[in-house]
Protein backbone atom coordinates (compact mmCIF):
# COMPACT_ATOMS: atom_id res chain seq x y z
CA UNK A 1 0.00 0.00 0.00
CA UNK A 2 1.34 3.44 -0.94
CA UNK A 3 1.88 6.10 1.66
CA UNK A 4 0.10 9.45 1.46
CA UNK A 5 3.38 11.07 0.45
CA UNK A 6 3.90 8.59 -2.39
CA UNK A 7 0.32 9.08 -3.63
CA UNK A 8 0.83 12.88 -3.66
CA UNK A 9 4.08 12.44 -5.58
CA UNK A 10 2.43 10.20 -8.19
CA UNK A 11 -0.48 12.63 -8.55
CA UNK A 12 1.91 15.58 -8.90
CA UNK A 13 3.93 13.80 -11.60
CA UNK A 14 0.78 12.80 -13.50
CA UNK A 15 -0.40 16.42 -13.47
CA UNK A 16 3.03 17.74 -14.48
CA UNK A 17 3.19 15.31 -17.41
CA UNK A 18 -0.38 16.18 -18.47
CA UNK A 19 0.47 19.89 -18.48
CA UNK A 20 3.47 19.25 -20.73
CA UNK A 21 1.35 17.18 -23.11
CA UNK A 22 -1.29 19.93 -23.16
CA UNK A 23 1.33 22.61 -23.80
CA UNK A 24 2.87 20.68 -26.70
CA UNK A 25 -0.60 20.06 -28.12
CA UNK A 26 -1.48 23.78 -27.92
CA UNK A 27 1.89 24.76 -29.44
CA UNK A 28 1.09 22.51 -32.39
CA UNK A 29 -2.21 24.40 -32.75
CA UNK A 30 -0.37 27.73 -32.98
CA UNK A 31 -0.64 28.98 -29.40
CA UNK A 32 2.24 30.81 -27.73
CA UNK A 33 2.86 30.20 -24.02
CA UNK A 34 2.69 33.17 -21.65
CA UNK A 35 2.76 31.41 -18.26
CA UNK A 36 2.75 27.96 -16.74
CA UNK A 37 1.41 27.05 -13.29
CA UNK A 38 0.48 30.62 -12.43
CA UNK A 39 -0.71 30.83 -8.83
CA UNK A 40 -2.28 33.83 -7.10
CA UNK A 41 -5.21 34.79 -4.87
CA UNK A 42 -5.79 31.21 -3.77
CA UNK A 43 -6.17 29.86 -7.30
CA UNK A 44 -3.98 28.35 -9.99
CA UNK A 45 -3.99 28.49 -13.77
CA UNK A 46 -2.23 25.53 -15.36
CA UNK A 47 -1.37 27.27 -18.65
CA UNK A 48 -1.82 30.74 -20.08
CA UNK A 49 -1.44 30.81 -23.85
CA UNK A 50 -2.10 33.29 -26.63
CA UNK A 51 -3.00 33.00 -30.29
CA UNK A 52 -3.74 36.14 -32.28
CA UNK A 53 -5.54 38.56 -29.98
CA UNK A 54 -6.98 35.84 -27.74
CA UNK A 55 -5.57 34.86 -24.37
CA UNK A 56 -6.67 31.42 -23.18
CA UNK A 57 -6.44 30.54 -19.51
CA UNK A 58 -6.24 26.77 -19.57
CA UNK A 59 -7.24 24.18 -17.01
CA UNK A 60 -5.59 20.79 -17.64
CA UNK A 61 -7.23 17.65 -16.30
CA UNK A 62 -5.75 14.15 -16.51
CA UNK A 63 -8.13 11.33 -15.73
CA UNK A 64 -8.68 7.73 -16.70
CA UNK A 65 -11.57 8.81 -18.95
CA UNK A 66 -12.35 12.10 -20.71
CA UNK A 67 -15.81 12.18 -19.10
CA UNK A 68 -14.22 12.09 -15.63
CA UNK A 69 -11.95 15.00 -16.54
CA UNK A 70 -14.89 17.16 -17.58
CA UNK A 71 -16.73 16.63 -14.29
CA UNK A 72 -13.57 17.50 -12.32
CA UNK A 73 -13.98 21.23 -13.04
CA UNK A 74 -16.33 22.07 -10.19
CA UNK A 75 -17.96 25.40 -9.32
CA UNK A 76 -15.38 25.90 -6.55
CA UNK A 77 -12.55 25.22 -9.02
CA UNK A 78 -14.02 27.75 -11.47
CA UNK A 79 -14.24 30.41 -8.73
CA UNK A 80 -10.62 29.92 -7.65
CA UNK A 81 -9.47 29.77 -11.29
CA UNK A 82 -11.30 33.04 -12.08
CA UNK A 83 -9.75 34.71 -9.03
CA UNK A 84 -6.28 33.78 -10.34
CA UNK A 85 -7.23 35.08 -13.81
CA UNK A 86 -8.25 38.44 -12.32
CA UNK A 87 -4.94 38.60 -10.44
CA UNK A 88 -2.96 37.82 -13.62
CA UNK A 89 -4.87 40.45 -15.61
CA UNK A 90 -4.26 43.07 -12.92
CA UNK A 91 -0.51 42.45 -13.29
CA UNK A 92 -0.55 42.42 -17.11
CA UNK A 93 -2.17 45.66 -18.25
CA UNK A 94 -1.11 45.00 -21.87
CA UNK A 95 -3.78 42.25 -21.99
CA UNK A 96 -6.65 44.71 -21.46
CA UNK A 97 -7.68 44.94 -25.12
CA UNK A 98 -7.45 41.20 -25.79
CA UNK A 99 -10.16 38.55 -25.82
CA UNK A 100 -10.06 36.29 -22.75
CA UNK A 101 -11.49 32.86 -22.32
CA UNK A 102 -11.27 29.79 -20.09
CA UNK A 103 -10.27 26.69 -22.03
CA UNK A 104 -9.69 23.15 -20.86
CA UNK A 105 -7.46 20.37 -22.12
CA UNK A 106 -8.41 16.86 -21.07
CA UNK A 107 -5.82 14.11 -21.06
CA UNK A 108 -6.72 10.41 -20.88
CA UNK A 109 -4.61 7.30 -21.53
CA UNK A 110 -4.37 6.17 -25.16
CA UNK A 111 -6.42 9.14 -26.41
CA UNK A 112 -5.49 12.36 -28.15
CA UNK A 113 -5.74 15.41 -25.89
CA UNK A 114 -9.13 17.09 -26.12
CA UNK A 115 -9.06 20.90 -26.25
CA UNK A 116 -12.35 22.52 -25.25
CA UNK A 117 -12.50 26.19 -26.27
CA UNK A 118 -14.46 28.33 -23.79
CA UNK A 119 -15.01 25.33 -21.52
CA UNK A 120 -16.54 27.54 -18.84
CA UNK A 121 -17.28 31.18 -18.12
CA UNK A 122 -14.77 33.35 -16.28
CA UNK A 123 -16.19 35.13 -13.26
CA UNK A 124 -14.81 38.63 -13.76
CA UNK A 125 -16.66 40.47 -10.98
Amino acid sequence: MKSALERRRVTFLRGYRAEWIALLFLLAKGYRPLAWRYSASGGEIDLIVMRGSTIAFVEVKARGAIEDALSAITARKRQRFSRAVRAWLSRNAWAEGKTWRADAVFIAPRRWPQHIVSAFELEMR
